[in-house]
Parts: structure tokens; C-alpha cells; sequence
């Protein structure tokens, strides 16, 4: 990378886990000084809205409602107080690693309501709505997701229709790939800048054992504007 960056080059990740392993693997450190690490809205917890984190913390606090939800959600201030305020004052807040696992305490307690507070992108979507499937096929009704669903494609372009911004390739969520396919991406690849055929995109996961295939999945994904990762150049 040292001898094929031949001029300045801002990349945005995408995904909030592949800052995390840029960042704890020392990788920033190694690049080109002319290879500059943008962060990008990847974090889904970073973009929930603030009006929902306040409907968790209100349904939280409702007498006989048990309300599941992430680790890292917990902490995020809504307009008064976080989940973690909300539970620390005594409302039924469990933090969860699956919404399968609220489908369990909603079985484990039929007298109460059991919400799971479902964010993320399109990556969580499946097992959110999953946990819905579970819930109807062993017959409960007490059982509800309140639903804070975002996209990455319409993040990406929110950058890029900024008209400060510098970003000249992406290093895409490759997760998301497997979930979506490739040609969300497709006009995003088509918005360029002026010095630039198409703008760039590499798809990537968060460490070497998550790694997919090295070629896009779909046999059209070139003629479709998306290209396979090729070393930077001027």
C-alpha cells in the first residue's frame, strides 16, 4: 500500500466494527500518510433516534412491562435520563444479546408484557423479526418488538450529498452484503467525483475470519458499476 498510493486518498469504513478492529489492531498506525481513516455512521446505536430511546425508557417504567435490549443501548441518554438510569431506578430493563432470549423470559413470564428493543441495520433485521416468528409459533401473546431499523445505503449517501465532504472511496460493510445483496450500492458507486470514473468500494468484515468471498456475490456485480478491490493508483 506504501508504493501503490501514489496520491492522497480519504476512505470511509462504514461498519462501527470495522473501526473497532482499525482501531484495536493498530491498522490507522500502519497505513500511508496519504491514506487517511474516515469514521462513518456505521454504529446503529449512534443513529437510533432520540424519540425512540425515549419510548424504551417510558415502557420500561410501565408496571408489569419487561423491556430486553443491548448492552451498549443501555447507555445512551434519551431526552431525560438512559435505560440504564431507567433500570437503576427500578424499571425492568434486562440486558440481552439476542432477541431470542426475551422471546424466553416473555415464555418464562406470561403475566408480563416483554418488548425488545430491536436497533441495528439491515443485518439485525432477520433475527429481530425471527424472534417475532418464535414468539407467534409458541403461542404468545405477550411478546412485542419496538422496531428502530436503520439503512446503510441511505447513511452513505447522506455523506456524500454533503457538499463539504471529501470522502473518494468506501470501505463497505461486507455483513451487510449478505444480507442485501450488492446492488444497493450500485448508485452509490455512480455518485463521483469529478475526478473519479466511479467511486470506489471495497467490501470487508470486521476480521480475517469473518471474511467472505473474495469476488462480489452476484455474476452482474461488475457490469453493475462494483468492482473488485484493486490497488490504489493514481
Amino acid at each position: 500500500m506504501h508504493r501503490t498510493a501514489t496520491r492522497p486518498w480519504t476512505i470511509m469504513e462504514v461498519c462501527g466494527g470495522q473501526t473497532h478492529s482499525l482501531v484495536k489492531n493498530g491498522i490507522i498506525s500502519l497505513l500511508p500518510e496519504n491514506v487517511r481513516m474516515v469514521h462513518g455512521p456505521g454504529c446503529p446505536v449512534c443513529v437510533t433516534p432520540l424519540h425512540l430511546i425515549d419510548k424504551a425508557v417510558c415502557l420500561a417504567e410501565m408496571c408489569g412491562v419487561i423491556l430486553g435490549s443491548y448492552g451498549d443501548m443501555v447507555r445512551v441518554p434519551g431526552s431525560k435520563r438512559s435505560l440504564l438510569e431507567a433500570k437503576a431506578n427500578g424499571a425492568g430493563v434486562r440486558i440481552l444479546y439476542s432477541p431470542l432470549k426475551a422471546v424466553q423470559i416473555a415464555q418464562q413470564n406470561p403475566d408480563q408484557e416483554v418488548v425488545f428493543f430491536a436497533v441495528g441495520f439491515e443485518t439485525t433485521a432477520p433475527a429481530n423479526a425471527l424472534s417475532v416468528v418464535h414468539a407467534r409459533r409458541l403461542g404468545l401473546t405477550n411478546y412485542a418488538i419496538l422496531a428502530s431499523h436503520v439503512l446503510v445505503p441511505p447513511a452513505m449517501e447522506a455523506v456524500l450529498d454533503d457538499p463539504e465532504t471529501n470522502i473518494q472511496g468506501f470501505l463497505a460493510a461486507g455483513h451487510f452484503c449478505t444480507i442485501m445483496g450488492v446492488y444497493d450500492y450500485v448508485p452509490l458507486v455512480q455518485i463521483s467525483p469529478p475526478y473519479e470514473p466511479l467511486l470506489p468500494h471495497a467490501r470487508a468484515g470486521f476480521r480475517r475470519d469473518y471474511a467472505g468471498p473474495r469476488r462480489w456475490g452476484h455474476p452482474h456485480a461488475s457490469a453493475a458499476g462494483i468492482r473488485r478491490v484493486q490497488p490504489l493508483q493514481t
